[in-house]
């Protein structure tokens, strides 16, 4: 309407056409507003839901499970439910990029050097209090977990130029001015319509000439920005935050870039960025492409990227640490009952842990059990009847071992720790795809290792039932012999057992073998477990009960 009258009937101003704009641009900012502030709650309640689910116990399917860090063949990670539904990575990860997931995920994959955990007990020790800082890290920027890979990001960066033609950039400038210019003049009646026609055919010409690096631009550019987003406001907490550990302050050290903040340089490509997908607004499509909106903001984009682009990986790197940090914080904060284990120097392998719990059942629920292996006491050998605990044993011992080595507390009311690299056998299962069975399988996993104790590695091992999948006779002379070639190579570690001939292996290792066991009881018709570890072999079973308990004729 207003169109008609001034342009068409001349009734009225051509200016009256800025008052609609105006109007959308208010009624834009006000909807992206109550938008932002909507998310922001519903991010909110997602936030404060999973960290009660934590604190309840009932967090098991809620988060992220690094399913896409999980790896068959390595040496413990599936035998200690690292990855996955119910996993230590679902329980501690609070990550919400790419770089911050797989940085958690190193390091449970492998031990870090002593002096490298040391540097993040004490960063985590200063993050644990901080829980406002958690919740904004929670609360702040979009949801885009793992949007891009840090790898993919850093190498956005660091790819060849894309090129356009020389003074590209002014000329374009030149352009739109001119054509702002010749409209302006025609609205005040200085001009007819045809010099700003002309600019027009001009800037079609330059359109055609700029189009296929402007295609590559804008082709590379959505996804980045979107991470970098997130990332500009982590890092941003991270260079306003006071921080006293040393690994902390190293890491806000790292963030300056051409006399800027890492967040500053991220603000300046994010803004380039939403102008340059803001021409696809159907509003603004047409002002946008008269003032060469879209070229403009694509060199301005790959100016930024040529500039800034080879530091990308080192932000990513420390908004990885950073994040890795914070998850493993808020595991120290909700477990107030979790303790930072003593970094032993020691040449010679050692455990020990008193009141030890599993880190993936609640305080409230686990029964804790102390371990000491180390200096003559080499191994243990685990006797019990089914249910009873043994393999809850094992994983809690290589599940607190990880987090040791990752840097975490650990479920312990008290632990010494030397450096140690873990080899378990707890989960062999047959494929039909590999034609393996579970007994080959097993094996295989089993000299994986042996591996690590012959290449020298101070060795923890955890191998649950043992050679099961064998006859007796070939069951005793093999597992007597595999222990004994550990045991010999400096190893420590335990194995369990349903056959109780195993647990005659410890009187042929001279005093470095002990036996234990687990219990159980019968109580109204039903078993009973108490999850108490003794010393000795067990001297019964329950096996025969437990088929009559789900209705077996035996």
């Amino acid at each position: 309407m207003l169109a008609a009258l001034s342009l068409g009937a001349e009734l009225i101003s051509a200016w009256w056409l800025v008052a609609p704009l105006l109007v959308l641009i208010v009624l834009g900012i006000v909807h992206d507003r109550a938008d932002g502030a909507r998310t922001r709650a519903a991010r909110g309640i997602n936030y404060y839901e999973r960290s009660l689910s934590r604190l309840e116990n009932r967090w098991i399917g809620q988060g992220d499970q690094g399913e896409q860090f999980r790896d068959a063949k390595h040496v413990y990670a599936d035998d200690l439910d690292l990855f996955g539904r119910g996993s230590l990575f679902e329980l501690l990860s609070t990550a919400r990029t790419g770089a911050g997931a797989r940085t958690l995920a190193e390091w449970l994959l492998g031990p870090g050097a002593r002096d490298e955990v040391a540097a993040r007990q004490e960063a985590i020790a200063e993050l644990r209090p901080r829980v406002d800082l958690r919740e904004e890290l929670a609360l702040m920027g979009e949801d885009v977990r793992a949007a891009v890979d840090a790898r993919t990001l850093a190498q956005w960066g660091e790819r060849p130029p894309v090129h356009f033609f020389a003074g590209a950039q002014v000329v374009a400038l030149g352009l739109a001015c001119a054509a702002v210019v010749t409209f302006a003049l025609f609205l005040a009646h200085y001009l007819s319509l045809r010099p700003f026609l002309f600019v027009v055919l001009a800037e079609i010409l330059y359109g055609f000439a700029v189009r296929d690096p402007v295609r590559l631009v804008m082709a590379a550019a959505s996804t980045p920005a979107r991470e970098l987003r997130l990332l500009g406001l982590l890092l941003e907490k991270l260079e306003s935050e006071p921080f006293t550990s040393p690994r902390l302050a190293t890491l806000k050290r790292a963030l300056e870039t051409e006399g800027r903040t890492a967040s500053a340089q991220i603000r300046r490509l994010e803004r380039r960025v939403e102008h340059l997908y803001s021409a696809r607004n159907q509003f603004f499509r047409l002002f946008a492409a008269v003032l060469v909106w879209i070229p403009q903001f694509a060199i301005a984009v790959e100016a930024w990227r040529h500039a800034c682009g080879p530091h990308i990986g080192q932000w990513m790197s420390a908004v990885g640490e950073f994040e890795a940090l914070c998850s493993l914080a808020c595991f120290a904060y909700e477990r107030p009952d979790a303790r930072f284990p003593e970094l032993a120097e020691d040449t010679e392998p050692w455990f020990e842990a008193d009141a030890m719990h599993h880190p993936l059942i609640g305080s409230q629920e686990s029964v804790p059990n102390d371990v000491q292996l180390g200096g003559p006491n080499r191994l243990w050998i685990v006797s019990g009847s089914n249910m009873s605990g043994k393999s809850t044993l094992l994983r809690a011992i290589g599940l607190n071992a990880v987090l040791a080595w990752a840097g975490a507390p650990v479920t312990c009311g008290r632990m010494r720790i030397s450096p140690l690299r873990i080899g378990a056998s707890m989960r062999s299962n047959d494929s039909l795809v590999d034609h393996r069975s579970r007994f080959y399988a097993e094996i295989s996993r089993l000299r994986d290792v042996v591996d690590l104790a012959r290449a020298g590695q101070r060795t923890l091992f955890l191998l649950d039932e043992l050679l099961s999948g064998t006859n007796s006779h070939d069951r005793r002379i093999g597992a007597e012999a595999l222990v004994r070639g550990l045991v010999e190579r400096g190893a420590i570690g335990l194995i369990t057992t349903h056959d109780l001939a195993l647990a005659h292996i410890a009187e042929t290792l001279d005093g470095r073998a002990t036996n234990v066991h687990f219990e159980d009881h019968l109580e109204g018709g039903e078993i009973r477990f108490d999850y108490r570890l003794r010393p000795g072999v067990v001297t019964r079973s329950n096996a025969l009960a437990l088929m009559r308990a789900v209705g077996l004729d035996v």
